[in-house]
């Protein structure tokens, strides 16, 4: 049976309502992409003593709970050891926390001895980045030293957070010379300079956040404790905290939700220092910069 034919009238009302259906229709010209929401980072920078406690005995488990009872998706460690002496008992501290956490790591030395017997590992101290998401790359760069002082240094990780790159970087500046601390600071900022990645910066910087070295990061940074701190966020010593020397520092594009100074019992027994937790959040923005 033949379909009867449409006219040329009924064809051209066809067409007027095809068109008009929305689902068919076209996108208005320019019309921006939805922007991937962001992405929630749970920071901390902790100096942890190489291990040792209030008690004075090493104990890794302990700041493996702090990290872990705080879901913690990425944190700076000063004071590290990498098979450095009998005070860790040789033990790679780093990697043991990583393997332990099942997070990721990278690891700076800046103080790289000669074992005590030939064909051990090198003895090594410093700082470290521990993360859950993967680390895409990293290098680590040593900072001005005065004289005889400890060699200090600049660990950088970037890291992928659910499509968006983040530069971290760890330091531990020099504790008995301001100048020096300076000279840190300038090359410090020289490093992470102007990029396009947002960037957050762990440290323990041995000076309060009056200070000229202080206000010369904070001038191209936004410290996480201005930002969303409530009261003096000491941090030093855990016997008696009346010092704010540990920091989260991060790019201005970055948004801090929260950050408080740990001072649960078990986060104050575990270092000399107590850690310093961030809730962050990274711009959806970024999602795929720099692929």
């Amino acid at each position: 049976m033949r379909l009867p034919r449409l006219s040329r009238r009924a064809l051209s009302v066809l067409a007027v309502a095809v068109l008009a259906t929305p689902a068919l229709a076209a996108a208005p010209a320019g019309a921006a992409e939805p922007q991937a929401p962001d992405r929630p980072l749970q920071v901390m920078s902790f100096n942890i003593h190489h291990g040792a406690g209030s008690d004075g005995l090493v104990d890794l488990s302990h700041i493996a709970g702090v990290i872990r009872d705080n879901h913690v998706d990425v944190v700076g460690l000063q004071e590290v050891d990498r098979h450095f002496g009998t005070r860790s008992d040789f033990v790679d501290q780093a990697a043991w926390l990583a393997r332990e956490l099942r997070m990721h790591v990278v690891f700076g030395a800046n103080l790289d001895l000669d074992p005590i017997e030939a064909g051990q590992p090198r003895r090594q101290f410093g700082t470290a980045i521990l993360s859950t998401a993967p680390i895409l790359d990293w290098d680590n760069t040593l900072l001005p030293r005065f004289g005889e002082h400890e060699q200090r240094g600049l660990l950088r990780a970037r890291v992928n957070v659910r499509g968006v790159p983040v530069q971290v970087y760890n330091t531990h500046l020099e504790h008995t010379n301001r100048p020096e601390r300076l000279a840190q600071v300038e090359a410090i900022t020289g490093l992470i300079g102007a990029q396009d990645e947002s960037v957050v910066l762990f440290g323990d910087l041995n000076a309060d956040p009056w200070t000229p070295e202080i206000q010369a990061l904070t001038d191209r940074l936004v410290d996480a404790w201005e930002a969303a701190g409530l009261g003096d966020g000491y941090t030093y010593p855990t016997y008696d905290p009346h010092k704010r020397i540990d920091y989260v520092l991060q790019s201005g594009d970055v948004i801090v939700r929260s950050v408080a100074v740990l001072t649960d019992p078990e986060s104050a027994s575990a270092s000399d220092h107590l850690p310093v937790l961030a809730e962050l959040h990274l711009p959806g923005a970024k999602v795929g910069l720099g692929r």
